[in-house]
């Protein structure tokens, strides 16, 4: 492999995995697979990138730094050149979070300084400029992620927020430097590294400023970002004929489906609503009986199986719902709760023959890709098409495959239900 990616949740893990597969250049993409966790196997030789999707975003600190080394160790161990520390395009941490210390050790493991920092993704509405975040007209504070019921973003100023993180000073790189083209960034980061910066946050309002890194970054060992850090990466190592390219196959699937829905942003919430006007079985879970034990996954599978066609389960909801049910009953037995309730779903799905499942939020996907892999016992996912930008579809197993579809709460159309079940059966 020439590019191991790091990534702190599933549908990130998904989201870079596209980037790298598609590419944005004529050069093209590479040849990728997305692995459940630390693989026990060594990678397929025609593997060019591979993604690691840990569950390390909420996890406690110690437990991420350990994750994300592990990983390393088994990228270095498949040959990568260069490794990519990928977390949301919205910084999703905390002040006390994970990941300024993971990064900082992935440096100190690799022994570089000057690391660069750049969590935009234009495409999306994620852009950096002058170390702060937006969210399209917003600054990251007022975007709605300062209701994030897991890691509420209440400061915008990355440099800032890093600098509560780390031990080392967090360096900046204007986009008057990025403007000034490759060879200025690259000299920018060689001066922070200089005066000591181990992580240093790197401005971008476009795509073309992402290529422009990604140029400067040909040859870095470690980098940290969004998926759209990886834009320009596959260009560098294609254009010195070390990848051959992606070839891009993909054979759909059709049957039965499912959706399962445990994010509470504004932009899942939306599209439950339009799949339930659109006349879509949709089944809304009452956490607080979920908590008591009444509801179970065979409860929810009764539904499931009781509505063909494209039926939805949900436990997402409003900001002040959601912080009522965590107060009563404490935010991390809340979530582990319903991880645990989406993955005994996924594993009823396998048994009774669902190969289509669609999956909102960061932390149920996690849970639901863990599950589905361990059932299948398989450790490398294949990247079909792109559903919507940063949600591939992914194929799990040899022969008669099951396909996913993870995706960031904050992401998809709001058709993107129905519109992903498409894709995966053949019919769009």
């Amino acid at each position: 492999m020439l590019i191991g990616v790091i990534a702190d949740d599933f549908t990130g893990a998904s989201d870079i995995a596209n980037t790298l597969a598609k590419g944005v250049t004529p050069e093209g993409g590479l040849r990728t697979a997305q692995f459940s966790g630390v693989p026990t196997r060594p990678v397929a030789p025609d593997i060019e990138a591979g993604v690691i999707a840990l569950k390390s975003r909420s996890a406690p600190v110690e437990e991420a730094v350990r994750d994300s080394l592990d990983a390393l160790s088994w990228l270095r161990a498949q040959g990568c050149q260069q490794i990519v520390f990928k977390y949301c395009s919205t910084f999703d941490s905390t002040p006390a979070g994970n990941i300024g210390p993971v990064a900082e050790a992935l440096a100190s493991a690799l022994g570089v300084r000057g690391v660069t920092v750049c969590p935009a993704f234009p495409t999306m509405g994620r852009t950096l400029y002058q170390g702060h975040l937006f969210v399209h007209d917003r600054l990251l504070s007022e975007s709605g992620m300062q209701n994030h019921p897991l890691t509420p973003m209440t400061d915008p100023d990355i440099r800032r927020f890093l600098s509560r993180q780390t031990s080392a000073p967090v360096g900046l790189v204007p986009q008057r430097v990025v403007a000034s083209g490759a060879d200025a960034v690259a000299a920018a980061l060689a001066s922070a590294a200089a005066a000591g910066q181990v992580l240093c946050v790197v401005d971008a309002v476009s795509d073309a400023d992402l290529l422009t890194i990604g140029k400067a970054l040909e040859g870095a060992p470690l980098l940290t970002g969004g998926s759209g850090i990886a834009l320009g990466l596959p260009r560098n190592f294609i254009q010195r004929g070390e990848a051959a390219g992606n070839p891009g196959a993909f054979a759909p699937v059709t049957g039965p489906a499912a959706i399962l829905a445990g994010s509470c942003s504004g932009a899942t919430r939306s599209q439950i609503d339009h799949h339930m006007a659109a006349g879509h079985p949709v089944l809304a879970i009452d956490v607080p009986q979920v908590m008591a034990g009444a509801i179970t996954a065979e409860t929810l599978m009764s539904f499931i199986a009781g509505h063909p066609g494209a039926p939805l389960v949900y436990s997402s909801g409003a900001p002040d719902v959601v912080r009522q049910i965590q107060e009563r009953f404490g935010r991390e037995v809340v979530a582990a709760r319903l991880d645990a309730l989406f993955a005994d779903i996924a594993r009823e799905l396998l048994r009774r023959g669902w190969r289509r499942i669609v999956v909102a939020g960061g932390e149920t996907s996690g849970a639901v890709a863990q599950a589905v892999a361990a059932q299948l016992d398989v450790e490398a996912m294949t990247l079909g098409p792109e559903i919507d930008p940063g949600v591939p579809v992914l194929s799990l197993g040899q022969h008669e495959p099951v396909l996913l579809a993870l995706k960031s709460g904050n992401f998809g159309a709001p058709d993107f239900f129905t519109k992903a079940l498409d894709i995966m059966g053949g019919t769009a």
